[in-house]
Formats: structure tokens, sequence, C-alpha cells
């Protein structure tokens, strides 16, 4: 074997190890349908051999409003309780509502709050809403996340009049377009996620 090319041990340990996939739930509105689809997506993922789920529900969260580069006491402990996960995740899934155009607030304060803890992941989008099916939340999200050096996975998962495409059991009509679009992003997730932290683990990400 050339020692020259072969693999360092970091990098032989992050390959096989499982893929830590953060599912982060964007909506915090009373009465919200996010749950459902979360639900149902996390399904698909936790099936997925290799990759282990991690849901941060923003509703959750309760992280200050105002941003600063020196929280207080109350704002870091506040934050410690959520920035640990994001920094051990190795990739993310959004799972975003469209208001008014775009994605909701805590979803941004939640973003904006971190940003090493994004940088060289990938970030997949599953979304939903009434006619747009929560694309334009989506096509916002794809900005934000490639200024804070995310990888944006091209493949999405979005349901148009999500309400009356779920059963009184949280459960697809018709599964058969969704099912599949959920395994093509996850098939996309798997390989950014795995070839971006192999990357890493032999060249270090700086910026």
């Amino acid at each position: 074997m050339d020692l020259t090319t072969a693999p360092s041990s970091a990098a032989f340990t992050a390959s096989i190890a499982p893929l830590k996939v953060a599912v982060i739930l964007a909506s915090n509105r009373e009465g919200r349908f996010a749950p459902v689809v979360s639900d149902w997506f996390l399904s698909h993922a936790i099936r997925r051999p290799g990759i282990e789920t991690d849901l941060i529900d923003v509703a959750e969260l309760d992280l200050p409003i105002a941003l600063s580069h020196r929280p207080d006491a109350d704002a870091r402990a506040r934050l410690a309780a959520v920035s640990s996960r994001l920094a051990a995740a190795d990739a993310y899934v959004v799972i975003t509502p469209e208001y008014n155009h775009s994605y909701p607030a805590p979803l941004k304060n939640l973003i904006d709050w971190h940003h090493a803890e994004w940088q060289a992941k990938p970030v997949a989008f599953v979304s939903y809403g009434g006619v747009s099916g929560g694309l334009r939340a989506v096509e916002h999200l794809r900005q934000v996340f490639a200024e804070l050096h995310g990888v944006g996975i091209r493949e999405t998962v979005s349901f148009h009049n999500a309400g009356a495409l779920f059963d009184e059991e949280g459960r697809p009509k018709d599964p058969s377009g969704c099912d599949a679009a959920a395994r093509t992003l996850l098939d996309q997730l798997d390989w950014w996620g795995r070839a971006l932290r192999d990357a890493k683990a032999v060249r270090p990400y700086g910026v």
C-alpha cells in the first residue's frame, strides 16, 4: 500500500460511523401541521441503515430573540441545550411551512444564533403549505444556508395543500410520490453527508 495515499484513521472512522442527521422542525404556530409531516419523514429516515436522527423542535427551544456576540448567562444556558446538538450533526433536514411567502421567524432565529455549526454540512428541505407547497420558503432558506457555508441538497420533498394529502392517522393518502421523493432526498443527503464528513476528517474546513 502506498502510505502517501492510505486513509488516515480519523477518515476511516468517519466513513463507517453512522451519519448523524438533525431534523429541524421549523414551525411553532398554534395548531401547527408540522408534527404530521415530521412524523412521516422520520418514519422513513429511521429505517435507513447508517443514519441516526435527532429531532430539534423550535417550539421547544425558547431561544433569546435579541442576538448578541456576548450573550448573558440566561441566553447561554438556553443556547447550550441546542448548540451542542447542531454541532454534533453531520447533516440537517429542515421541515418548514411557508408563512407569508417565506419561512418562520423562529427558524431564522435558530439559524442566526449559530455559524460554525452549519459550515460544510449538507442541508435538505421538506416543505409543506398551500398551492406553493412551501417551496418559496425553501428558496429563501437556500440563500441563507449558502451564506453560512452550508451545502443545499438539490432534491426536496414538498406537500402542496398538505392538509388534504394525509388521512386522520397522519399517513399520506397516496404515498407513492412522496415516499419516492423522500428516498431520493435521503440518498443525496447520505452521500453528501459522508463525503463532506470524510473530507473534513482529512482536511478541516476553514473560511
